[in-house]
């Protein structure tokens, strides 16, 4: 980029406080087309980055930030075009991987754990997969290396199989209003979450995402498994799973059958599953997704 800027210089006929303004709006262009996050920080102590998932800013964490903050200083992430956070052009989860991995080391975090809700979840787990040496473990608030067996209750399920319905949902968001994101959300909110207020603000985080980045980012989910790939890491991995939806002992047993096979070649994994709590555990049962977060950080690394 610095070589470019001074070939112009150099070249340019324009007086030179035509060419600072110029050189400034350049420069500045360059720097937000890399962000494909933001990022807030609070507390002290040892790194934690927490990744919200689909259509979800850093606002998901409220229940739990205070207690964490007390020991850890967290690095609440907001993903381009989910809930308040503005979009940006050519958004790829892609992109917001590797620029993760790059926040890392530019600000020396060292072997931070990394707290991720569904969505977060997965790239969490991506991460851990493809820089082990920079993660030092990674915690899923009900979020899988593969989403596929959710949608069809089998772990035989591939990401080849999902491309057309993958294809399909990603055209379809792609070309909805924020109404009618907020329409889709509102028929799904009961699995979603039990507690009101969470309800209310898994609505709201809805309503307020681009359209575009979320049929993008359902797109990758839906296609990207990565069971077979953090099978090498040794990064210590805990999985948190929520089967509160579910009426049954079976459907129960079923979900968590389904969530343990998804990490059972994983070296240093535990699956452990909440049967009170939809799929914002944060909502539903702060008191022990705090406490099983605690605990597993306080277990020898």
């Amino acid at each position: 980029m610095f070589a470019n800027l001074r070939r112009f210089v150099c070249k340019s006929s324009l007086p030179l406080p035509v060419l600072i303004v110029l050189i400034i709006i350049m420069t500045t262009q360059q720097s937000n087309a890399a962000k494909s996050f933001q990022v807030n920080k609070v507390g002290s102590g040892t790194p934690i980055i927490l990744i919200p998932g689909l259509m979800s800013d850093d606002r998901v964490w409220k229940p739990i930030v205070d207690s964490l903050a007390q020991k850890y200083e967290l690095h609440l992430i907001n993903i381009a075009g989910f809930g308040r956070t503005p979009p940006i052009e050519n958004f790829s989860l892609e992109k917001v991987r590797n620029e993760l991995h790059g926040y890392i080391q530019k600000n020396q975090l060292s072997s931070p754990t990394v707290i991720g809700h569904s969505l977060g979840g997965m790239i969490g787990f991506w991460l851990a997969s493809i820089y082990p040496e920079n993660i030092g473990a990674v915690i899923s608030v009900d979020g899988l290396p593969f989403i596929g067996p959710a949608f069809t209750r089998s772990n035989m399920t591939t990401a080849e199989s999902l491309m057309p319905q993958a294809q399909q949902f990603r055209m379809m968001y792609q070309n909805m209003t924020p109404l009618q994101v907020r329409a889709q959300t509102e028929m799904g909110l009961n699995i979603q979450a039990a507690s009101e207020e969470g309800k209310k603000t898994v609505l709201e985080l809805a309503s307020l995402s681009d359209p575009s980045t979320i049929g993008s980012a359902m797109y990758t989910i839906m296609t990207t498994d990565l069971r077979g790939t953090i099978e090498g890491s040794n990064v210590p991995m805990l999985l948190l799973g929520a089967s509160g939806g579910f009426s049954g002992e079976f459907q129960h047993q079923q979900a968590e059958e389904l969530y343990k096979a998804q990490l059972e070649s994983v070296p240093n994994a535990t699956v452990k599953m909440n049967r009170h709590s939809r799929h914002f555990i944060m909502y539903d049962d702060p008191d022990w997704l705090i406490a099983e977060i605690l605990s597993f950080l306080g277990t020898p690394k």
